[in-house]
């Protein structure tokens, strides 16, 4: 009986190795064309012409994209004249093209903006479009009768590209009112409402002339002629735009998408954009005006447009809550609008859809963003942190602490593939990644846009650093947040306005001090904390040291939550007096937080101040962010493109493109907490250890050498790979790019390795 027993145990071990064995050789030889469905993609932007819409029109790009390039997943936008997103052709061919990808293993996620179907919308709710409400100053007229014209401007962006602009549909005069002004403001005394004895003597879609009366007054009166435009676009606060926007989503969840993108949503922009920044422009419709009134307890937008737009003597306190208030239902009501259309794309495609891309216009926080969404980037809800062009790298570096997203994207174009490059290695060191857009300006509508970007050694520099992808949990590690007033930096009656702190910010940036910055309104919305540690987080990231950037018009609940740090803990500073409350009160606010908090007088003594604590508590600075972003009239700080940084789970990253844009060779002797870690490698290198100092994960480009505390890899050949502990403890990896056998250094530290081919380069 024992020896029926023995064979049985023999004949099953045999089986069981036979089966690991084949296991084994399986994933040595199973190779992989783009990285797994579980890791964070590459992405490439994809923005159809009318030759996507010929018979396989849409093959010769795929194709390409497969060959080509490192993209994983695909966001395509189809904004083209005489095609509504909402068409039967349009949902057709972009089935077509989804399922041709999936077989490549492309994964595409489509804009499903409402914008792409204006006309429909406004066939259907003609009384729920976008309004501007224009107001004009003109002195009255002692001898006669005085007519002005009131005229509206064509809004365009983006998404109308070669469809019709957000043209004017029609005017109509809402107000006139009379008075007379001080240097103070208008004479409240004064004011009256003359609009019944005004005439529109000349109506058309784009302009109004008012016919106004003669100044029967001693005294010079001035008059401010108000009227509104509905253009053609969805109004921001209509009703029915979250329920136009679902059933969009829902008439294309019979095709497998990887989910839905949208980016720059707000209020439609204007180029230039400066007219909307004149001082007599507001955003405007009934139920904008009617959400108004419901936040100022009755209080009408008509009047308090006036009010804000020229300033009344004697209602100082009013214009300031009034500019609070409207401002603040900008972002909240865009907040909103993007959570639903967020929580819809999950329904409709699964809780592992994805939502791209990014939801900055204007990729600086400025005034300019403030006018469109109330710079609502912190709210507006996404499954990675995305940016684009050159916004500032403590907004990204902070959106991934808000999502839990171990990276962010930026979507990227420029003039000349050196550009990317160099962009690319600088993302890196921030804890990002690119979005690749094509070349830009495009000199024509061919797939040489794209497929510009597959030539030389971008893509295999990219290729490097997408193994990243495969060990990265957490994002980049920054001490140091600034929090900024959101309502100070958009309020135009103060001082403040227009300042979020980025001066300060790149200051700590460029001394290698990685910053964050945040604004105040996430305080209230509950993602700021002050968890049980006594410390302040913003998600996963714990503050040595917190910055309060002109903390005007904040709420009681800002000094609370401040007061609750732990002496000790997260050291506060205060730059800048708070003096009234968000409703224009007068206040000492300054008084209400405590002693531990101190108050700074500029940004050099702030700098100086935070350099010391993090000196006191022994955090490392990171390679100084000294090369300068420039565009759109402003600079910023990033990183260069050679250097190292960490990540909040102490991740050590190395990475250098400056020599070869492929990757240089990067040789290192260092310690990462007190271990000694040495390695010989091209272009990127990552280690992560665990308490005892055992790798837990590794990742490098061209690796040659490495050597820690109990894991040693000498290759002859060097290879690209990537190695990290799965969940019962034991090591598996991936290769890239290698073809001959796996060699017996990586062979004994396991057997579970899978293949990854490298893009093929277009020639020259």
């Amino acid at each position: 009986m024992s020896r029926k027993v023995s064979k049985k145990r023999i004949i099953f071990l045999f089986i069981t190795l036979f089966f690991i064995q084949g296991f084994n050789i399986y994933c040595q030889k199973q190779v992989l064309n783009h990285l797994p469905d579980h890791v964070n993609p590459v992405i490439g932007a994809w923005f159809w012409t009318q030759k996507e819409f010929t018979p396989d029109g849409y093959k010769p790009f795929i194709d390409q994209i497969n060959k080509h390039s490192c993209y994983d997943l695909l966001t395509v936008g189809i904004r083209l004249s005489g095609r509504d997103i909402t068409d039967i052709d349009v949902h057709n061919q972009a089935k077509l093209a989804v399922e041709y990808a999936k077989n490549k293993g492309i994964k595409i996620a489509l804009d499903l903006d409402p914008r792409l179907a204006s006309r429909k919308f406004e066939s259907l709710y003609p009384n729920e479009l976008q309004e501007s409400l224009w107001l004009k100053e003109i002195e009255l007229s002692k001898e006669r009768s005085i007519e002005t014209v009131i005229q509206s401007i064509d809004l365009s962006d983006h998404m109308t590209g070669s469809r019709t602009p957000y043209i004017s549909l029609k005017g109509r005069l809402v107000r006139v009112y009379s008075y007379e002004k001080t240097t103070q403001g208008i004479d409240f005394s004064t004011l009256n409402d003359i609009t019944t004895a005004c005439e529109v003597t000349n109506s058309s879609k784009d302009s109004l002339v008012v016919r106004l009366p003669i100044n029967q007054s001693d005294k010079p009166r001035q008059v401010c002629v108000m009227a509104t435009f509905t253009h053609l676009v969805p109004d921001v606060f209509s009703p029915n735009l979250k329920e136009f926007t679902r059933k969009i989503i829902k008439s294309y969840a019979d095709i497998p998408l990887a989910g839905g993108m949208r980016d720059e949503f707000g209020f439609p922009p204007s180029i230039p954009a400066e007219r909307m920044l004149s001082g007599n422009h507001f955003w405007y419709s009934e139920s904008y005006a009617s959400a108004y009134s419901r936040a100022t307890r009755g209080r009408n937008l008509v009047d308090d447009c006036l009010l804000m737009a020229i300033g009344i003597k004697g209602k100082e306190q009013e214009r300031i809550m009034a500019i609070n208030h409207y401002m603040k239902l900008n972002w909240m009501r865009n907040k909103e609008l993007e959570e639903d259309f967020y929580n819809t794309i999950k329904k409709e495609f699964g809780e592992n859809a994805v939502v791209v891309t990014h939801p900055t216009w204007y990729p600086y926080p400025n005034r300019l963003e403030g006018k469109k969404n109330g710079l609502y980037w912190w709210v507006a809800k996404r499954d990675w942190a995305q940016t684009d062009e050159v916004t500032p790298i403590a907004i990204r570096t902070a959106l991934t602490k808000k999502w839990n997203s171990p990276i962010w994207y930026n979507q990227y174009y420029s003039e000349g593939r050196a550009d990317y490059e160099i962009e690319l290695w600088s993302s890196v060191l921030a804890g990002g990644r690119l979005n690749y857009h094509s070349l830009y300006p495009q000199k024509d509508n061919s797939q040489n846009k794209y497929t510009e970007l597959f030539r030389g050694k971008l893509m295999r520099a990219e290729s490097r650093v997408r193994l990243l992808n495969l060990i990265t949990k957490s994002p980049i590690f920054c001490p140091v947040a600034v929090v900024f007033g959101h309502a100070a930096t958009l309020n135009w009656a103060t001082s403040q306005f227009d300042n979020v702190g980025m001066e300060l910010v790149n200051h700590l940036w460029s001394i290698g001090i990685a910053t964050d910055l945040i604004p105040s309104s996430e305080i209230d919305n509950g993602n700021l904390k002050v968890n049980e540690d006594g410390y302040i987080y913003y998600g996963k990231q714990k503050y040595a040291a917190v910055v309060l950037f002109h903390p005007e018009f904040e709420k009681e609940s800002t000094a609370i939550f401040f007061n609750q740090v732990k002496r000790g803990k997260t050291s506060l500073f205060r730059l800048g007096d708070w003096t009234m409350d968000f409703n224009g009160n007068p206040i000492n606010g300054n008084k209400r937080f405590h002693k531990q908090m101190l108050a700074t007088k500029d940004i050099n003594t702030t700098v100086a101040e935070i350099y010391k604590v993090l000196k006191q508590k022994e955090i490392s600075i990171q390679t100084p962010a000294t090369r300068l972003l420039k565009g759109f009239g402003y600079v910023s700080n990033m990183p260069p493109t050679s250097g190292f940084c960490r990540l909040i789970d102490g991740t050590y990253i190395q990475a250098s493109g400056v020599k070869d844009l492929s990757g240089d060779t990067i040789r290192s002797n260092i310690k990462i907490n007190n271990h000694k870690v040495e390695f010989d490698a091209l272009g990127v290198v990552a280690v992560r250890l665990n308490e005892k100092g055992e790798v837990d994960a590794l990742s490098a480009g061209g690796l040659k050498l490495f050597k820690s505390k109990k894991l040693k890899i000498l290759l002859e050949e060097r290879i690209d790979l990537a190695l990290w502990r799965n969940k019962d403890g034991s090591f598996e990896g991936i290769i890239q790019g290698y073809e001959g056998e796996i060699p017996q250094s990586l062979l004994t530290i396991t057997n579970k390795w899978t293949r990854l081919q490298l893009p093929s380069p277009v020639e020259e």
